[in-house]
């Protein structure tokens, strides 16, 4: 499978490089190099400043990046990839031909602006609810939760919480057996609440 983690400048960076090593995590530990094969996706492909300065080179942009089983959209200061066109056209679009899309923390922020979301139930970083509700208020926001799987979209709340909901989305990809043992190998207490 093909996991796709959508990267931004000030993308918080536990959101990206926890479902990162899960995945590829799972792979080493299944002995299968190519079941989970993940990258990261850049606008542009070019070097990224995420939170604190930390710099990272996507794998591909997106306008050119293979085909994904799975997009990940992290969360970080989003309000400035709301605002760029190009990258709520491409994000509409991958929702449109990717089979499963999921979110850590804010990333739900950016999905929901560029698709139409709606009555749908989402969770993200506890902070964060009152103004995902405002913003989007046909969205069914819960609290006090990891994760939520709602079929083809799957969100997390913040940053930690996406290692979480990554070896959930190990379990219902591969198995349970995978991901337990994909945490073991981490020495990651996995919260399946």
């Amino acid at each position: 499978m093909n996991v796709g983690i959508y990267i931004y400048d000030d993308a918080e960076v536990l959101d990206f490089s926890g479902p990162f090593e899960v995945f590829s995590t799972a792979a080493r530990v299944n002995g299968t190099p190519d079941l989970f094969s993940v990258y990261l996706i850049g606008e542009t492909g070019r070097s990224v400043t995420a939170r604190a300065g930390f710099k990272v080179i996507p794998d591909y942009s997106i306008h050119k990046h293979p085909a994904l089983d799975l997009l990940v959209v992290v969360g970080g200061v989003h309000s400035g990839e709301m605002e760029k066109n190009t990258v709520m056209v491409w994000l509409k679009q991958q929702c449109d031909r990717v089979p499963l899309v999921a979110t850590v923390c804010t990333g739900i922020f950016l999905l929901a602006n560029a698709t139409d979301l709606g009555n749908v139930e989402v969770t993200t970083h506890w902070e964060d609810i009152p103004e995902l509700r405002q913003q989007f208020p046909a969205l069914v926001v819960q609290e006090k939760i990891r994760w939520v799987d709602a079929g083809s979209l799957v969100t997390s709340g913040g940053i930690s919480a996406g290692i979480d909901m990554s070896l959930y989305l190990v379990s219902r990809l591969h198995s349970r057996d995978l991901a337990e043992k994909t945490a073991r190998q981490m020495e990651y207490d996995w919260n399946q609440r």
